[in-house]
């Protein structure tokens, strides 16, 4: 690819000016109308073909699509037998001497209700305040497909030459993009040349500068489950004689972490830091200071008129990006085997069952983690219980491919123009499958991997939100990338 900055051809202020009123007029009513419907991914809904709320997502945001009428856009929605729905769309190139493809990629399946949302908020209940819209999955990733489009008609108003560009929005990543590889392979011939990645399911440092992620960690998720008896009996009678199948959960997760420090154990789990990663983790560090660890809701408590809060496991601003990008984790996600408190009696319980979700680092095999994982729960139950791991999904996490030097001038471009300041670079805790896929499809394509995902829009928890300010900068920021095209 030619490395030169071509000549911008697109006003950055006019752009803006656009896409805000695409997005005041049409996008934030139709994210509305998407928050309202309970389109959980597969994983989290068993009868999503019955039910048919991915089927609705999908068929809305397409309808929305053909409706702007885009000057040569073709939009299909691709089906593949007992697959979730792909919305796939092309716009050919303006620029004649262009022979390179712009992917752009989002998701409209959403991750579950979760507890503990105000009692204003709800995750089917659209709410806008301070500029915010609340709600499941409009951040998560509702709102890519249509700031896509509201990037590619900028360009198209300003009559600036673009490549040509494809668009693939699934309705699977919250389930670890199972069904995703198929759909590549049937579209294998119509994504054409990849160069240029446009992905809007990541996150960003702050509201105040456009972001790049140049990291993803990997996923490996499955339920530990322990068995010690085939019922529940009187715990005064059994206790100190039957083992307790918590505490066996417990001495088989001491194999995986250290409980005092929450390091993961197993040397292979683990991965060196390449350097520009941890150059760049420096500068950002910098540039967020406490914030990486304060923008979480940690629980406090009053301790004799003063408040007390919770701790983060380091306050020191490199650690904490490189404990949440770098570092393998684990999470205890789900439990089965328990009753509500109100209805816990004095049983001794059968059986103890914990979903995990660990997290591993960029550079390591999710598929060889959950091998080494199966292995080293299963082998050698305490008290001859019995002891299984199913895995549930997995995914090979992700590092940036070098930063040609065009793609790095227009996105510090970007950024002055819409935010006035240079963009940052930072790695993300969570995983998006279809980059490494994208990676090993198309090696040398440049990597533009952003989002509206900002300090407390807590995505998957609950009062998930979308930074509406934020995300009309973010839209006209790609177009100007791609405009920057060479």
């Amino acid at each position: 690819m030619n490395d030169r900055v071509p000549h911008a051809l697109l006003n950055a202020a006019q752009a803006l000016d656009q896409v805000s009123a695409l997005w005041d007029a049409q996008i934030v009513p139709q994210l509305q109308d998407y928050i309202r419907v309970p389109a959980k991914s597969p994983m989290f809904d068993a009868d999503w073909a019955a039910n048919g709320y991915i089927d609705t997502v999908v068929r809305n945001t397409a309808a929305w699509i053909e409706a702007q009428k885009l000057t040569g856009l073709v939009l299909e929605v691709v089906r593949l037998p007992g697959r979730t729905p792909v919305l796939f769309f092309e716009v050919p190139a303006t620029k004649v001497e262009s022979t390179q493809t712009v992917l752009m990629y989002g998701h409209l399946d959403k991750q579950p209700e979760f507890s503990g949302w105000r009692n204003d908020l709800g995750p089917w209940s659209p709410t806008i305040e301070d500029g915010k819209l609340y709600g499941r999955g409009g951040a998560d990733d509702g709102y890519a497909a249509y700031a896509a489009i509201a990037a590619i008609q900028a360009l198209k108003t300003q009559n600036t030459p673009h490549p040509r560009i494809v668009g693939l929005i699934e309705s699977c990543e919250e389930s670890g993009s199972y069904d995703l590889l198929p759909y590549i392979d049937v579209l294998k011939t119509r994504l054409g040349e990849v160069a240029l990645v446009v992905c809007l399911d990541s996150g960003a440092g702050n509201y105040d500068q456009l972001w790049l992620t140049n990291s993803l960690r990997g996923m490996a998720s499955g339920v530990l489950k322990v068995e010690i008896l085939t019922e529940g009996i009187h715990s005064g009678d059994a206790s100190g004689l039957v083992p307790s199948s918590f505490r066996i959960m417990r001495q088989v997760l001491d194999r995986l972490e250290d409980s005092a420090t929450g390091r993961l154990l197993p040397a292979s789990f683990h991965c060196e830091v390449p350097a520009d990663r941890l150059h760049q983790a420096r500068a950002t560090a910098a540039i967020l200071g406490d914030e990486i660890y304060k923008r979480f809701p940690w629980a406090h408590y009053d301790c004799g008129g003063a408040t007390t809060f919770a701790l983060p496991t380091t306050t020191d601003p490199l650690q904490a990006l490189l404990n949440r990008t770098w570092a393998p984790t684990l999470s205890v996600t789900g439990a089965e085997g328990f009753p509500e408190i109100k209805n816990a009696g004095n049983v001794l319980r059968p059986y103890t069952a914990f979903k995990l979700s660990l997290r591993l680092p960029p550079l390591v095999e999710a598929d060889q983690a959950v091998q080494q994982l199966k292995a080293l729960l299963e082998d050698n139950a305490p008290y001859q219980a019995r002891v299984t791991f199913e895995g549930l999904s997995s995914a090979t996490g992700w590092n940036a491919p070098d930063t040609a030097s065009w793609f790095e001038d227009a996105l510090n471009a970007a950024s002055q123009a819409h935010f006035g300041a240079p963009c940052g670079y930072v790695g993300q805790g969570g995983t998006i499958p279809l980059m490494n896929m994208l990676s090993k499809g198309f090696p040398a394509a440049q990597m533009m991997v952003c989002g509206v995902l900002g300090p407390k829009s807590n995505a998957h928890g609950p009062n998930e939100f979308l930074h509406i300010p934020y995300a009309k900068k973010l839209t006209a920021a790609v177009a100007q990338v791609i405009a920057q095209f060479p």
